[in-house]
Order: C-alpha cells, then structure tokens, then sequence
C-alpha cells in the first residue's frame, strides 16, 4: 500500500537594508519515478511574486522567483503530497558472478556510459594524506562492499551541525570527523567513485520521527550504480539502505549540483534566514 507524505518547506529571509533585486532557484519539488508519484505542488512568496517553473540541465523540476520590488523580508512557503511505495531494499536478484561484475566496472562501454558519475569533483577527492583509507574487499560482492562502505562512512563521521558548510571539502571532514548529511555522502561518492564504482550525490526529505540524523531539514544520501542490479541508494548519515522514508528531489555529480536554494541577492548590510522543513505521513 502507497503510504502518503505532505512536505512543507518554509524559509524566511530578513535583510537590514532594502534588496533592490533578486534572483532565486529553488531545486525542492519532489520528482516522480518508479518509487514514488508526485502528486501536488503549492508554493507561493510573501510579496506574491509569481513563480516561475523551469527544468535544470540533469532534468529536474525548479521553481524560480525574481521580485521586482525593493523589501526587507522575504518569507517562501512550499506544500507537496507525495505516494511512495512501500518497497524491500534488498529486493533484488544477487549477482551469481562476483568477478563478471568487477570486470564490467572496468570495461570501456561501461565507463563511458557512466562517465558523468565516475569523476570527482572537487568536494568528492580524497586528500593525497588519505591514500589507502578505506579498502573494498574484492573477495564480496559490490552490493556487499558499498553495504560495508555505508556503516564505515557512518561510524567515521560524528554528526554535528554548524562544524561545516556547503563549502567544506573532504580533507577537513576527514580531519574533524565532524559534519553533516552532505559531508557523509560527498565522503561515500569520493571512495565508490575511486574503486570505479558509479555513484551520484541525491538530495531530498527524509520522513521525521525516526531518529534520523538529518531528518528536520533538506537531507542528501548516495546512488551507486551495481551491475546486473541498478541504482540502490545507500543513506551514510544513519547507516540505511533507502527506502520508503526517502523522497527524492533531484541527483548531481555533489552537492553544487543539488543545491535547494542559489540566488543573488542586491542589498547591503546582515541578513537572516530561518529555515525549516516537515515531512509528515498521512498513515500516523
């Protein structure tokens, strides 16, 4: 049976002096796919600017807002229902030949149909200093490995807001063992990606009132690619495979490619944002 979510996304923006323009995209709407049907969308602005809906370059739904009004705040407010399946994880036919599998990562056809999710970017390369710092084990299958990779990644990093941003890279995560859903998948892409393994950074909500790490704002897990299975997505924050708590929004290369909120904002002096997010079952 389908279970029925409502997000809602809510984001005040507060400005000391008067924003004479501005350009917002938002990469928030949940898609549909073969795990879940987007079913409704409301999103409105304090100023009742209209909205504007555009496609981005991996094909996925943003929503953009250009005020032609000077002001000093700004509040968005986003409604969506979504049906997600209620499906297995491990759902899926193993794979009877562990080294066809490891010679296929390795094949030409492969990597040029993968290419895009095999190249590290700078916020998913691993510091020179940290060479050798996870093995994969040759002898398990690949599912079996990025399973092992994901409670090695969990049990590496203590979650802790505030200790890193968007723009931390890996050789500080690394050295503060600190960070948060972002910093556990950039550090999950950057080794499958160096073991040939095609994975790709996801952002989305994740179902409260789990005890998840990362489950009262915009939450991010990987997607790696298995031959002869697919894509399995793969949540480090909290050491799950993803499923029905999972809604996705959209996947990149990392998180710039994901980012929920870009914009460029005219205006002088401090600014404030109070941001917040709900996701709420309609089975409870």
């Amino acid at each position: 049976m389908p279970l029925e979510y409502i997000i809602r996304y809510n984001t005040t923006n507060t400005y000391e002096n008067k924003v004479h323009s501005a350009h917002w995209q938002f990469l928030i709407i949940p898609e549909t796919n073969e795990s879940q049907d987007f079913i409704t969308t409301d999103f409105n602005n304090s100023l009742a600017v209209i909205n504007e809906f555009s496609v981005n370059g991996y094909g996925f739904n943003t929503i953009r807002v250009n005020p032609r009004k000077k002001f000093n705040q700004i509040t968005f407010n986003a409604e969506f229902k979504v049906l997600k399946k209620d499906a297995n994880p491990f759902e899926f036919n193993s794979s009877q030949n562990i080294k066809e599998d490891y010679l296929k990562l390795n094949s030409l056809n492969f990597k040029v149909d993968f290419d895009q999710f095999l190249k590290n970017t700078p916020f998913t390369t691993l510091p020179d200093s940290s060479v050798g710092l996870y093995q994969l084990d040759d002898t398990l299958s690949i599912f079996d490995n990025l399973q092992a990779l994901n409670t090695w990644t969990y049990q590496s990093i203590y979650f802790k807001v505030d200790v890193t941003d968007v723009n931390t890279t890996l050789d500080k995560v690394i050295t503060k063992r600190h960070g948060v859903c972002q910093d556990f998948t950039h550090l999950f892409c950057a080794i499958a990606r160096d073991y040939k393994i095609p994975t790709r950074y996801v952002s989305g909500y994740l179902h409260q009132g789990n005890g998840y790490f990362g489950d009262s704002q915009m939450h991010a897990w990987a997607e790696a690619y298995i031959p002869n299975i697919g894509w399995v997505g793969f949540d480090p924050t909290n050491n799950l495979l993803v499923a029905s708590n999972h809604i996705k929004v959209c996947h990149g290369k990392d998180y710039q490619d994901c980012a929920p909120l870009k914009g460029i904002v005219y205006s002088q002096g401090q600014n404030e944002t109070q941001y917040s997010v709900q996701v709420i079952s309609q089975q409870q």
